[in-house]
């Protein structure tokens, strides 16, 4: 059997025009080999597979190279690769730099490449400070590495940095296109792009997934053999899910997860795709954003089409819903309810009961005409508004001038249709209660003609103290003990209060409408008002402490100071 070379291999490339999606560095390192401007100690760091160590290849080949060389002569000799993982003690540094001394038999310079350089342990990298910042001039050390966080700062500092990025889904499909067109193998563009996609930025990754994939289904490549070698979900599945989503057709839906988990896939990383197959089609929404939408030509046409018929509501809402299951995942001790249940809220986001089918119930005129009969139209009666009584003097007037005029009805609050109902019981609803009576009380008091008989300050303070005694047999002794605390004090027709903190007073002014309208009414003069103001200081004669306590009682009878000395009582 022929021996068979892995594509990573064979297809590595040779020179810097052959580097796949690393332009930048490789533009950079042959602009420093031709000025003669090349640093003596160089860090390749990246991702695996993105072309760090064959560029570090390529860079010794063409350094010791000078145009004039005959094909049978070679720099391999010239050019020492170490493994940092497995030779990463003082002692192996130390080695090194004794062999850095020896100048090249061939060539201009000797190139150590030293790969995976974080694995070194602290004592080697200080081992070796030395000999990277002063090398000799015909040494150039390149070091490699995937975790450049764990290389100490006085090694990056005598370094010259070049970061790899990884390779674009866009440029690993057209290098795996030139392969296939090498080796003979028709292989579908979306095939393609499946195996760039789950390579994740890794050239070498895509290499072994393509020789893989090309062992199973051999010279012709397809999106259904990709998907089915390599345990991927397909676009299709996630196309007929949103299709069932936004039908509302949650048992057809349910039934596909459940055939999606019977082909062996995972509950999450289903969930996962399919948030991001929303947001794929989010991004198909804007032409601005297509370019996001890194799919084969063919799958880019089913995303602009399916994206016409979900609204970008829609797709946030999806979005959430699908992150939110994704992230409770793991820690759910039922995981396929949870996807389950994720899945019927998404197909319900669109549906709205009957009224989505409500057109159908609803017969048309044609339907009376082909049967003979005039439909009747139903109109609605319009109540006529009641007119509003205005204040007219009474024929008994000189009996009880209170009662000469009759107050006006106040007018009706209409409603809008947007006020949110609340109930009754709510604080809320009491609260607009108290103030829609406030509000009725200043229409009444706004109106000509009210009486506004005299009074004197007693008859005042006889009516007050009247309807505290009504609230204490109504029980409502928080509001008594309020209007207990202060006597009021008028000035003209206004009532002046004073409490000690201002929760008082807003149960007062919430309460007014009740006791204004009976001070009014027994005094005969709707020009009552009253004018609260609040007096901390107050709030101080009050008791609290052991020894204010005492204080008030012996203000009320100072014996009690004499007792508490003549036995000598604490307090």
């Amino acid at each position: 059997m022929e021996h068979f070379v892995v594509s990573a291999r064979k297809y590595r490339p040779q020179t810097f025009k052959d580097v796949v999606g690393q332009q930048a560095i490789t533009n950079t390192l042959l602009n420093a080999i031709e000025n003669n401007h090349l640093a003596q100690a160089l860090l390749f760091t990246g991702p695996r597979g993105v072309g760090k160590t064959t560029c570090a290849r390529i860079l010794a080949k063409m350094i010791n190279s000078d145009g004039k060389e005959t094909g049978e002569e070679d720099f391999a000799f010239n050019i020492f690769e170490l493994d940092a993982a497995s030779n990463n003690s003082v002692d192996d540094i130390r080695s090194l730099t004794d062999q850095v001394r020896i100048p090249p038999q061939v060539g201009k310079y000797k190139v150590y490449i030293i790969d995976e350089v974080h694995m070194l342990s602290q004592a080697a990298f200080n081992a070796f400070l030395k000999t990277l910042e002063e090398p000799p001039k015909h040494c150039i050390f390149i070091l490699a590495t995937t975790e450049k966080h764990k290389i100490i700062p006085t090694i990056l500092s005598r370094c010259q940095i070049f970061d790899f990025k990884r390779i674009t889904v866009k440029d690993a499909k057209n290098y795996l296109k030139y392969i296939a067109e090498e080796q003979g193998i028709t292989a579908e563009d979306d095939a393609l792009h499946i195996i760039a996609q789950k390579a994740d930025g890794a050239m070498r990754d895509a290499l072994s997934i393509f020789d893989r994939v090309v062992s199973f289904s051999g010279k012709n490549l397809t999106r259904q053999a990709v998907t089915e070698n390599l345990n991927v979900l397909d676009y299709e599945t996630y196309f007929t899910s949103t299709d069932l989503i936004l039908e509302n057709k949650i048992p057809d839906l349910l039934l596909q997860f459940n055939n999606t988990l019977s082909k062996g896939f995972d509950g999450h990383h289903y969930i996962a795709g399919l948030a991001s197959h929303f947001r794929d089609l989010l991004v198909s929404k804007n032409p601005e954003t297509i370019e996001l939408l890194e799919v084969g030509d063919q799958t880019k046409t089913k995303y602009l089409e399916q994206a016409k018929k979900a609204s970008q509501e829609f797709l946030m809402q999806g979005i959430n819903l699908a992150n939110d299951c994704d992230l409770k995942y793991k820690t759910s001790k039922n995981q396929r309810l949870l996807v389950e249940l994720c899945l019927m809220q998404l197909a319900s986001i669109t549906f709205d009961g009957e009224k989505k089918n409500g057109k159908h119930y609803i017969i048309p005129a044609s339907y009376f005409q082909k049967k003979g009969i005039t439909p009747i139209p139903v109109k609605k009666d319009i109540e006529t508004p009641k007119t509003q009584t205005t204040a007219t003097p009474a024929k008994d007037a000189s009996k009880n001038p209170a009662a000469s005029f009759q107050v006006k009805e106040p007018p009706k609050v209409v409603l809008k249709q947007e006020t949110k109902r609340t109930s009754g019981l709510s604080l809320s609803s009491i609260r607009a209660k108290k103030e829609h009576q406030i509000k009725q009380m200043e229409v009444v008091v706004d109106e000509e003609n009210l009486p506004t008989e005299a009074f004197t300050e007693e008859a005042f303070l006889k009516v007050w103290h009247e309807y505290i005694g009504i609230l204490r047999k109504e029980g409502k002794h928080n509001l008594a003990s309020i209007l207990a605390i202060d006597t009021p004090k008028l000035k003209g027709t206004t009532a002046h209060l004073e409490f000690p903190n201002a929760t008082n007073k807003i149960e007062v002014e919430r309460q007014s409408y009740g006791l204004l309208l009976h001070i009014r009414q027994s005094l005969s003069n709707y020009d009552i008002s009253l004018e609260i103001t609040i007096n901390e200081v107050m709030e101080k004669q009050y008791a609290y402490t052991t020894v204010e306590k005492f204080e008030k009682l012996k203000e009320k009878n100072p014996s009690i100071d004499l007792l508490r000395k003549t036995f000598d009582l604490g307090l």
